[in-house]
């Protein structure tokens, strides 16, 4: 199958997904009803309507928030993996997720309400201790997975510690833990899809310096890449948009770690092509995701997303695709 023809698969099964996801929820809206509620240049009686707010204002910013935070995870995904050669890499590697946990828990236990700039500052905190750490240690990039796994591991041991004082806050922080998009504004999808956005342009732009850097530690060198300053420019590009994606919907695993490796056997290893699969399959994955959580009554998405990646990549595993990394 071409490259098109996958990519064409991709948005068909977005289209799809959208129209499920606009027309499913608690209110029951006609279809032609919704699709007319979408026009932006709605008369006022018509935008103050029950139907109109449903649409405009709760399914509509839930669908682009979702289908922007697969998009911006499926990309990091790819990055990572090819960064660092390692097929396990995903967006919480660098110890995004265990930062942006600590500093949401820390304000929810502290009954401060600005839980997305906390969870966004200790992920770009945790980001630049994953660095520094490294670049002490000699920057290559063993260091920089030692370094995600300690930070990762200390901020986790303080999560621990703050739901263990939390006492009646502690469902707060689990459930904000587990990810979800029912809290979703026009705000939250907007700063998401240019996140995402930033990422992919960046990744897409250096995709064939990926493509040397993947081949090995010194074949990179020898096609006349910079490895140290890629690493730094798409490591934080993508570490940007994932914390960005943490801050406002918490964390929600496997889609960054079991996207790329799906569209990899799909495409191959040629970063330019895997980076705009992966961005539509990370988007249709996580909206899909977060339709089968609102369906068994608002689930948090980071369930249904463990649920469906954690035995495929265990199925992964047993047929040892990923010798063909």
């Amino acid at each position: 199958m071409s490259i098109l023809a996958i990519e064409a698969a991709l948005l068909l099964v977005i289209v799809c997904v959208s129209l499920w996801r606009m027309l499913s929820g608690d209110v029951d809206i006609p279809p032609h009803r919704v699709i007319s509620l979408l026009y932006p240049f709605l008369p006022l009686d018509s935008e103050a309507s029950l139907d109109a707010i449903v649409v405009r204002s709760v399914r509509l910013p839930r669908l682009l928030s979702a289908l922007g935070a697969g998009a911006s995870l499926g990309v990091a995904g790819v990055v990572l993996q090819g960064l660092l050669l390692n097929p396990m890499a995903e967006p919480y590697t660098l110890g995004i997720a265990s930062g942006a946990a600590f500093g949401g828990a820390l304000v929810i236990s502290s009954s401060v309400m600005a839980v997305v700039p906390a969870a966004f500052i200790g992920a770009l905190a945790a980001m630049a201790a994953v660095y520094a750490i490294a670049e002490r240690a000699g920057g290559g990039r063993v260091h920089i997975i030692l370094a995600g796994v300690i930070v990762s591991a200390f901020l986790s041991a303080g999560v621990t510690f703050l739901k263990a004082v939390a006492d009646e806050r502690i469902g707060a922080i689990v459930l904000w833990l587990m990810g979800g998009f029912s809290g979703s504004s026009p705000l939250s999808a907007f700063a998401v899809w240019l996140a995402a956005a930033f990422s992919f342009f960046v990744s897409w732009l250096y995709g064939r310096h990926l493509d040397a850097v993947s081949l090995g530690e010194e074949a990179g060198a020898s096609l006349g890449v910079d490895e140290r300053n890629l690493r730094i420019l798409l490591l934080s590009a993508v570490s940007m948009s994932s914390a960005v994606a943490v801050s406002f919907f918490g964390i929600i695993g496997f889609v960054g770690l079991v996207v790329p490796h799906v569209m990899r056997m799909l495409t191959g290893s040629t970063h330019r092509p895997l980076l705009c699969c992966s961005f539509l399959g990370g988007a249709a994955l996580m909206a899909a995701a977060d339709g089968a959580a609102q369906l068994c009554g608002e689930l948090p998405v980071g369930v249904i997303t463990a649920m469906i990646g954690a035995p495929f990549f265990c199925w992964l595993l047993a047929r040892r695709r990923m010798s063909n990394f």
